[in-house]
């Protein structure tokens, strides 16, 4: 952990007591240490036996050759410092590894502040004593030696610039964006004092610095602030609107792999059959057709002309759902069989798949158990984005089936533009997207051994 700068400070910061206990006793052992006289004596050992004057020999003529073989014109001065300065640099690694291995012979140890700390806390009244104010520390220690668990924290890690990142991008943009919110909110027919003390309220009138500072801290306390249409609080909007999405989204990728996976594995195993042309026209046309054209179409068959499925979204109502997950279903499907199908055809030509049909097994166990397995990945990454993006708020498929979700929130919120609002809903869209990630890189491993592999050895 003390090779990587970021894990180093978390480390100092989160047990920062304990540390400069160990740092004292790091310094005071360091006095003692054998390793800068063996180092001193190293060095004046191999410059006695010219090693230091070959090197800089060897180095010079790779030096020339390659200013002959460029055609480049040889400055003296400029060769006679480069020499100086690459032969000093590979002397000190031929010194430090010289040094290494003698003491390693010798079984002695040069003293860091890794090895005074195990030391440290190998003794049981040390780490008795360090473990309340160093706990913090020994948590993000016990992370790190679990590879999943580091692995799933930098991840995490990783999320939260992303947010602050997301958070600083959108506000700025919001700040320097000529629309006014309060006289959008209040009216033409607002007086210049009725818009000042609404600017004083949400505190729009103060400077650039304040107002992002002030973002940034809500996003730490989690208190996003109240929206400036209808003064509720952004946090509770969006708790109460998740649910919603949520059901829309997962309804939508049930289906759509329901019909994705198999069409797919289907079109493959037949390819430049009746079945496999059909299903590209279809895919196409699945990519192709708008969401709001399709859900409007819907509306006029399902809704009016038949009669069968209502026009508008209940909660109370299941039969209410069906529409705009089809409407989004349809979309993910059309990506999720287009790659199926080119992913299978890859790897059903493999030698391993060959041989597994040599062997005498069915065509159904060599698809769904060798080649489906390894053709996976891809997919995977399709439907993590796609889901990551539908989790996101289809605004869209929202509108048309007036469906009071995070998509339309957002979209409603930014012609205001109600900056608390709009926030919420970014960063509530950057988090469900890194979520959807980190979920779709764990799978990655749980499918593929040697991703597995990789992650172990993280």
């Amino acid at each position: 952990m003390l090779k990587n700068q970021l894990y180093k400070i978390l480390l100092f910061v989160s047990g920062l007591p304990i540390n400069l206990i160990v740092s004292v006793v790091f310094f005071i052992q360091k006095q003692s240490d054998p390793y800068f006289k063996w180092r001193e004596e190293t060095k004046l050992r191999l410059r006695k036996a010219g090693v230091e004057e070959q090197l800089a020999a060897d180095i010079r003529y790779e030096l020339t050759t390659k200013y002959l073989f460029f055609n480049k014109q040889i400055n003296e001065r400029k060769l006679q410092a480069e020499t100086k300065k690459l032969a000093e640099k590979v002397f000190q690694e031929e010194v430090a590894t010289h040094v290494d291995e003698a003491m390693k012979a010798a079984g002695i140890n040069k003293v860091t502040y890794g090895s005074t700390f195990s030391k440290l806390v190998k003794n049981p009244l040390f780490f008795t004593a360090s473990l309340i104010p160093g706990l913090l520390m020994y948590v993000f220690i016990a992370i790190y030696s679990k590879p999943y668990l580091k692995y799933v924290f930098d991840r995490l890690v990783m999320m939260v610039f992303v947010i602050f990142g997301v958070t600083f991008l959108v506000f700025t943009i919001l700040y320097l964006s000529p629309l006014d919110p309060a006289a959008n909110i209040l009216g033409q027919t607002a007086t210049p004092e009725q818009l000042k003390h609404f600017n004083q309220v949400y505190g729009l009138d103060q400077p650039y610095l304040v107002q992002l500072w002030n973002s940034f801290k809500g996003l730490i306390t989690f208190d996003l602030g109240k929206s400036f249409a209808g003064n509720e609080t952004v946090s509770t909007e969006i708790m109460r609107k998740l649910p919603i999405t949520l059901q829309l989204t997962v309804i939508s990728l049930v289906i759509a792999i329901c019909m994705a996976i198999p069409s797919g594995l289907i079109s493959a195993t037949r390819q430049y059959s009746f079945f496999d042309y059909g299903f590209m026209v279809l895919v196409l046309l699945g990519l192709s057709i708008p969401d709001f054209w399709q859900g409007l179409v819907a509306i006029l068959y399902f809704s009016i002309k038949v009669q069968w499925l209502p026009a508008t979204f209940n909660p109370d109502n299941w039969l209410s759902v069906i529409n705009p997950a089809i409407v989004l279903g349809t979309g993910l499907a059309a990506s999720v069989a287009r790659m199926t199908r080119s992913s299978t055809l890859e790897v059903i030509h493999q030698d391993y798949i060959v041989t597994a049909k040599a062997k005498g097994l069915s065509e159904r166990k060599v698809i769904l158990k060798h080649a489906l397995g390894n053709a996976l990945i891809p997919i995977v990454t399709v439907i993590g984005l796609q889901f990551g993006g539908m989790l996101g708020g289809a605004a869209v498929t929202e509108k048309v089936f007036n469906i009071n979700g995070i998509g339309s929130y957002i979209v409603d919120k930014q012609f205001i533009p109600d900056i608390p609002g709009i926030l919420a809903g970014v960063i509530y869209v950057a988090v469900t997207i890194s979520i959807v990630n980190l979920i779709v890189d764990l799978l990655y491993a749980f499918l593929d051994p040697r991703i597995r592999s990789k992650i172990s050895d993280y």
